[in-house]
């Protein structure tokens, strides 16, 4: 990705989800491991920069390449559109990092039993894949 430049920093960083627009991948408060430098491919899950507000960055999925770059929407499209839908294709330089794995926190309040805990140390640390065989990936 040409976001970074490379070696203009460190290869991995750390981002966390707001909002819902990547239900069901990721989840409100979800911890996220970045690979910056990493080379795009569609289906990848990337943290990039909002072409229109260049200092918010947002967490999408890329569905393909268009012209004037590519083509980002989050996974749960029942959510406002703050993808491609209402911004068109993003520039390969807003692009930061790809994804490559999510951390869920326990909740607070949550019972803490041991089938509870066991559950949540099974579920809490997954990696991301890109999903590049999904008819949901295709842009319209």
């Amino acid at each position: 990705m040409t976001g970074r430049g490379a070696g203009t920093g460190p290869p991995f960083g750390l981002a966390e989800v707001a909002g819902v627009s990547m239900v069901p991948t990721l989840r409100h408060g979800d911890q996220l491991l970045v690979r910056y430098g990493a080379e795009p491919r569609a289906g990848d899950v990337v943290v990039l920069r909002h072409p229109l507000q260049q200092d918010l960055l947002i967490v999408k999925r890329l569905t393909g390449r268009r012209d004037g770059g590519w083509w980002v929407l989050g996974d749960n499209r029942a959510a406002e559109a703050v993808d491609s839908r209402s911004f068109g294709a993003v520039p390969e330089e807003l692009l930061l990092g790809r994804v490559l794995v999510r951390y869920r926190g326990m909740r607070p309040g949550r019972q803490r039993s041991v089938g509870a805990v066991l559950s949540w140390l099974f579920s809490a640390v997954r990696p991301v894949p890109a999903r590049s065989d999904s008819s949901r990936l295709r842009a319209r």
